[in-house]
């Protein structure tokens, strides 16, 4: 079957009022395609969009409670009220400066499912733990972790692989590398829900910029990516974007 193929653009702690003036500017030129992209920028900057007809908002992360005293803690609501409709969930970044472990991340994937949003969740190993050949086993650790016990959750969610030892190092899996990997992902993931697994949209995150996105995008287990630095640049994420519907398959 066809999926939709899907780029995000994580802004991390980055972006400005003219870069969202750029990126919207940028997108909107895009010619129409069967393409859903989603731009994540720092949460403040989510009401400065004023034109998303080209293109979709989400939020970097949210908290597992619906509300309470939680001083800088951005509830799902929230981040619907601010215009988002995705949401990244289980960044490497948060599980690693933020201690977010699996129950965490598990935690917050429901949240936003519960509320209606469409969360992004990433998995990814470490250079040690790849170095160790134990990739696969980290891997369906962090979906176990969500789905195990939700199966119906996988078919409200997008997943993110990023190999950490790929993100902002400059480095990329191979497009070989990836698909191997994006396929035990599909194949775990048809434990729980084997149409679901089929259906479920598999991005690539890792140093994806214009010049490696075409090649990972003719692997058939990759339906697009979530980009960091070269989200950054909207001439350059605006390419990502072509050659994602350039490289579609069935």
């Amino acid at each position: 079957m066809q999926r939709t193929p899907l780029i995000a653009a994580n802004w991390k702690m980055h972006g400005s009022t003219a870069l969202v003036q750029q990126m919207s500017a940028a997108l909107s030129e895009l010619p129409p395609t069967n393409l859903t992209i989603v731009v994540c920028p720092p949460a403040t900057l989510l009401p400065r969009f004023s034109q998303v007809s080209s293109f979709a908002l989400g939020g970097q992360t949210l908290s597992h409670e619906v509300s309470g005293a939680y001083t800088g803690e951005l509830s799902a609501e929230l981040l619907q009220e601010a215009g988002a409709h995705y949401v990244i969930v289980g960044h490497s970044e948060r599980r690693t400066l933020n201690n977010e472990d699996d129950a965490l991340v598990a935690a917050k994937l429901k949240r936003a499912v519960a509320a209606g949003l469409i969360p992004i969740l990433c998995i990814g190993e470490t250079l040690a733990q790849r170095q160790q050949e134990k990739t696969e086993q980290v891997l369906a650790q962090q979906l176990d972790a969500v789905y195990a016990s939700q199966p119906e959750l996988l078919a409200k969610s997008v997943i993110a692989y990023e190999p950490i030892w790929a993100i902002g190092t400059g480095e990329s899996a191979t497009p070989e590398q990836a698909q191997a990997t994006h396929a035990f992902i599909r194949q775990h993931l048809a434990q729980y829900d084997t149409q679901s697994a089929v259906r479920a949209k598999i991005l690539y995150g890792g140093s994806v910029n214009a010049g490696n996105c075409a090649a990972l995008f003719q692997q058939a287990d990759i339906d697009g990516a979530l980009v960091g630095g070269a989200s950054l640049k909207p001439a350059e994420f605006a390419q990502i974007c072509l050659a994602v519907t350039q490289g579609a398959k069935e």
